[in-house]
């Protein structure tokens, strides 16, 4: 129901409780139009005259039960202590249509409450609790915008009236709120958590240090760290008095593990363990991290929710024209993801150089903390991690949650099988679609009990201390993520093989040989013997190709463009996009060719040429499989037809990338249809500067969709709007940046 909709819907609403809450909304409701009238209740006579004064209410009333007869709405913003008391005064005077909700910040209590007053919880009462709030306080300091943009937890119990909850959820949205559904006593708990723990510990440490002996320096020299933290001490104690008893049992939980903790540092400072404190330190930094990038809706580890207000991002391209200039674009995503795998169950300190800091790697980042492992870092792509050895993991503290990331997923479907605690992965709502059964299969063959969604996708449910067995396994499909998944639980059995039907990147392997591992490599057969210590090492991790490549392509269709790509990685499996655009016609060279840690590094240099359409070889599908968005693109402005089959994995991207695409290249003037396992592209070729129509394209949240039409705008005739773009953070977090930089007309839009 929208704001629209409510209109004529609600004559009269109650507010019992004028304080800064109860004005506020008063105040949005007036100042929205959201009902015919509005009228206070408050014990104090000069509460209710300076509301009429202000215009927060129309009518004022101190008697409750005439105040509440004809409402179609209550809302009690009362101190919490007396929601039973107050109800107990209303309920024979409500009438059968009356809606009622609250703001309290406690609703395990306020839900017992209804059930003495009225025997259960009445059919029109939602519960509710705005996550606002200002250090002021009165009728007098209520906004009309205080609600904007902060959550507002609603809690109706089981048998609730679906009516009245899509009233009160739309008069909130109505004031700029996002709404979120909780059971009350997950809200109770959360809360402790996150608001009532928190008071407590400020009220606690201010009176113990002006109890000291020397309170006066202490508050006379007290720095800003101090002054954040005992803010909220100022807070009125009544009010948090009552919370406080009203959420014992929650409160006291939180802080029974809060002391634990407390005391766990404690020996470590007394001891001078410097990991142990390290840890401490690290992973609250990191959960401080995610706590900002949640409230500012972008953390890689948000799950679903029911939020509807959540902020869009848009890319927005004007028509280019050349591409000119020299990157160095973020690490290599596969690396990065291995080089935090690897280092946390070698033997010593690993340190990492060129780590991206893209969502998908800080989602491996943030398990591996969660499993127990000293991470410092990221800054600047420098990472250092204190390895626990193959059987140091500890259990975490809940599910692994790892975003988008399907690569985290399988690989650490594959490591977290031997371990000696059970475990659950999840992901966001896309990698909660992807199939997951071709890890979960040949891990069962290795005696993993593992359990799947009916369909084979998330969460994955991993028991613990299982013993593995060594298998051969010959894939029934290339995928460098399910032979990586078997070596790393080849890690814990006797010997795996892994036999592959076309080569993949070899990224595991390459990486396992820097840790000290030795690995058999004949054909397309690849074997482990499992016990094997990883000792640590340095690891400096290239460019990523697949972030290049959209970049390489740029360069090639723009006329008279060329770009230099520093370090690039061109791991022989990995450099299908350069071989495919070569045999297209492409002008691109390799300079200064190396090796880094055991992988290949070079810079590419890309010149403009005119291309042409070809069959593409299914034997370079496995090793160019992340870049086929950016290909489809080149095949536009190439001249005749682009054959691609052989490539059926693309359907279970992030999305669904042959579809996805030849929809976006249709949409964008181009001839392009799917085929089961591939597309077919007629391209436009180089007489006409202008291949592709303007048009809004729809990238379904995939990153690498997003960025290959991006390079369209190179070719484009008029501008093109790119919608859902912000899991570009997953792998190039800074793309934008690069692509202003080098020429290409783009800007963020949030819709």
């Amino acid at each position: 129901m929208s704001a629209a909709e409510l209109n004529g819907r609600l004559s009269k609403v109650v507010i019992i409780g004028l304080g800064l809450i109860g004005g506020s909304f008063a105040r949005g409701l007036k100042q929205a139009a959201l009902c015919d009238q509005v009228v206070g209740c408050a014990r104090s006579i000069s509460t209710l005259e300076k509301g009429l004064a202000l215009g927060v209410i129309d009518a004022a009333e101190t008697d409750l039960t005439k105040a509440v007869q004809g409402a179609d709405l209550v809302f009690l913003s009362m101190p919490i202590g007396a929601t039973e008391n107050i109800l107990s005064v209303i309920a024979p005077h409500l009438e059968e249509h009356t809606i009622v909700t609250d703001a309290g910040s406690v609703k395990g209590c306020v839900v017992e409450a209804t059930q003495r007053v009225f025997g259960e919880t009445p059919l029109n009462f939602i519960p509710g609790h705005p996550i606002a709030g200002s250090e002021k306080s009165g009728v007098a300091a209520g906004t009309a915008d205080l609600f904007l943009h902060h959550k507002v937890i609603l809690t109706p119990v089981e048998n609730h009236s679906p009516h009245a909850l899509s009233i009160v959820r739309a008069l909130w949205e109505a004031l700029g709120a996002e709404v979120v559904l909780m059971g009350h006593l997950a809200h109770d708990k959360v809360l402790a958590a996150t608001s009532h723990l928190p008071h407590l510990l400020a009220y606690s440490l201010v009176d113990t240090l002006a109890k000291d002996d020397e309170n006066l320096d202490i508050f006379r020299y007290a720095a800003g760290g101090f002054r954040d933290f005992t803010r909220i001490a100022a807070s009125d104690p009544t009010m948090w008095h009552d919370i406080f008893l009203a959420n014992r049992t929650a409160t006291l939980e939180m802080l029974d593990g809060f002391t634990e903790g407390l005391s766990q540092l404690r020996e470590a400072v007394e001891t001078g363990n410097s990991q142990e404190m390290l840890g401490v330190f690290t992973r609250a930094q990191a959960a401080r991290g995610h706590f900002s990038t949640i409230s500012n809706q972008r953390a890689y580890l948000e799950p679903m929710s029911e939020s509807t207000n959540q902020q869009k991002t848009a890319f927005i391209l004007k028509p280019g024209k050349q591409v000119h200039g020299k990157l160095r674009v973020p690490g290599d995503k596969s690396i990065s993801h291995r080089s935090i795998i690897l280092g946390s169950i070698a033997e010593g300190e690993t340190h990492v150089e060129g780590f991206l800091e893209g969502e998908d790697a800080l989602a491996t980042l943030q398990a591996f903390r969660d499993l127990g492992v000293v991470i410092e870092g990221p800054h600047q792509g420098r990472v250092k991690i204190y390895g626990v050895g193959l059987n140091g993991l500890t259990a975490p503290p809940g599910d692994l949650y790892l975003g988008n990331s399907g690569t985290s997923m399988r690989l650490l479907a594959g490591l977290l099988s031997a371990q000696a605690f059970p475990v659950t992965l999840t992901g966001d709502e896309s990698l909660s679609k992807r199939p997951m059964g071709r890890v979960a299969n040949p891990l069962r063959e290795m005696g993993v009990k593992i359990d799947t969604a009916e369909d084979g996708s998330p969460p994955l449910k991993i028991k613990g201390a299982q013993n593995l067995s060594g298998i051969s396994y010959k894939m029934p499909m290339a995928s460098a993520q399910v032979k990586s998944c078997l070596l790393l639980a080849g890690l814990y059995a006797d010997s795996t093989t892994v036999i592959e039907p076309a080569v993949t990147r070899d990224h595991t392997e390459r990486m396992l040989h820097g840790f000290g591992v030795s690995i058999a490599q004949q054909g397309d057969m690849v074997t482990l013997k499992g016990g094997q210590t990883l000792k640590a090492c340095s690891i400096d991790i290239p460019a990523d190709i697949s972030s290049a490549a959209f970049f390489m392509v740029a360069a090639s269709i723009a006329p008279g463009s060329e770009i230099l790509l520093e370090h690039v990685g061109v791991n022989p499996t990995r450099t299908g996009i350069i071989d495919i655009l070569r045999l297209m016609g492409a002008d691109i060279s390799l300079q200064n060719t190396r090796d880094v840690g055991g992988e290949p590094v070079a810079d590419v240099l890309v010149r403009s040429a005119n291309l042409k359409g070809i069959d593409i070889p299914e034997r370079l599908v496995p090793l160019a499989i992340d870049e086929f968005p950016v290909l489809f693109v080149a095949a536009a402005c190439a001249d005749g037809t682009t054959r691609l089959t052989g490539a059926e994995e693309l359907r279970v991207k992030e999305s669904d990338r042959i579809q996805v695409m030849a929809d976006g290249l249709v949409a964008l003037g181009i001839d392009a249809n799917a085929t089961p396992d591939g597309i077919v592209i007629q391209g436009k070729g180089n007489k006409e500067p202008q291949v592709f129509t303007g048009g809004s394209i729809e990238s379904h949240g995939d990153h690498r969709i997003a960025m290959a039409f991006s390079v369209a705008s190179l070719r484009s005739g008029d501008e093109i709007c790119i919608e859902n773009c912000a899991n570009v953070a997953t792998s190039f977090p800074s793309f934008v940046l690069q692509a202003q930089k080098v020429g290409i007309q783009i800007s963020v839009k949030d819709i």
